[in-house]
């Protein structure tokens, strides 16, 4: 009888260790893959694929940040990657993104046309590409949609703080550039043609633009350009830096060279450095531009192509000057 109820006891408990395994082996629901997916939980609509100009500039962290953010909120997976503002890298992005099978890539171009065959095999992969901040002018290439600043009217603005910091006597001025990028050849655009107007039919006051310099669109390169444009041009009035990081540079140099208080510099961006630098009078003006909109737009855009609606190709987000008033009111610099 005892042997009996021990044979018995031993099944149960048999028994109840296969099913508490057969339960544990399972899977929660959330985890499991679709078919034709790489990785993404069943519920994801999907992987939206970043290649960051550089992930140096806060500007572009800040777009890769709004992305991510404005992406999770609506159930994809952001995958950020810097390219290091070479070309090269970036091209190797979008090959192992195709290789991934990413849903939508989105890139800064590192190079506005050297970017053109990369693209190209994301066309022919059938996975929509979309740029951001930095267009794209490679012939032959298919970008669904655009989201930038309206970076000429920017440079307009950049040329009338110019005007308005020099006052009636003009002067010298110094362009630091990026000409990789669009953006910034835009902005150069914008700010010469508001100088040449200002100078049309004046005898007296001309604003003369005497170099444009690789600035690289970073602080060192800015620093080390200025350097070399005091040596050319001591009598440097100002200078339009087309972003705030080679702006920051060109303060530098100024300050190091004992030139700040004879220079203006003009920057473009309104990153919080860029603004606190207006604030403290090192930089006199800004075109300010507004990077989380532009990460969540973006993503919106990326979902009005997935649901079938029309997209705009190109939406330009018009910039403001930003003033030392305007920082010395400004709640993110108290």
């Amino acid at each position: 009888m005892n042997l009996r109820w021990s044979l018995v006891l031993i099944l149960c408990c048999v028994c109840l260790t296969i099913g508490c395994r057969g339960e544990k082996a399972s899977p929660p629901e959330t985890e499991v893959e679709s078919e034709g997916t790489t990785g993404v939980p069943a519920e994801s609509r999907g992987t939206i694929a970043f290649s960051a100009l550089t992930l140096k500039n806060p500007f572009f962290k800040v777009i890769a940040d709004s992305m991510t953010e404005a992406g999770k909120s609506h159930g994809f997976i952001v995958l950020v990657n810097d390219a290091e503002r070479d070309v090269n890298t970036q091209s190797k992005h979008i090959d192992n993104y195709i290789a991934q099978g990413v849903t939508a890539i989105v890139i800064n171009p590192a190079d506005r046309v050297a970017i053109g065959p990369a693209i190209k095999k994301a066309n022919e992969a059938g996975i929509p590409v979309f740029t951001c901040d930095l267009q794209c002018v490679a012939e032959d290439v298919d970008i669904t949609s655009h989201i930038g600043t309206d970076n000429y009217q920017g440079g307009r603005l950049a040329g009338q703080a110019m005007i308005e910091a020099l006052g009636e006597y003009g002067g010298e001025v110094l362009v630091l550039h990026f000409k990789q990028a669009n953006s910034c050849v835009e902005r150069v655009r914008g700010f010469v043609d508001e100088i040449n107007e200002y100078n049309t039919d004046r005898t007296d006051g001309k604003i003369e633009i005497v170099a444009e310099l690789e600035g690289g669109g970073l602080r060192d390169e800015g620093f080390a350009a200025t350097l070399d444009a005091l040596q050319q041009h001591p009598n440097l009035a100002g200078i339009f830096a087309i972003n705030d990081p080679s702006a920051l540079g060109a303060c530098t140099a100024l300050e190091q060279s004992d030139r700040a208080d004879q220079v203006k510099v003009i920057g473009f961006d309104g990153q919080k450095e860029g603004k606190q630098a207006i604030k403290d009078g090192r930089i006199y003006a800004d075109p300010i531009q507004f990077p989380e909109k532009m990460g969540e737009v973006t993503v919106q855009n990326v979902i009005k192509y997935f649901d079938g609606e029309t997209l705009e190709s190109v939406q330009l987000i018009p910039t403001e000057l930003y003033r030392k008033q305007d920082a010395d009111s400004d709640p993110d610099l108290q």
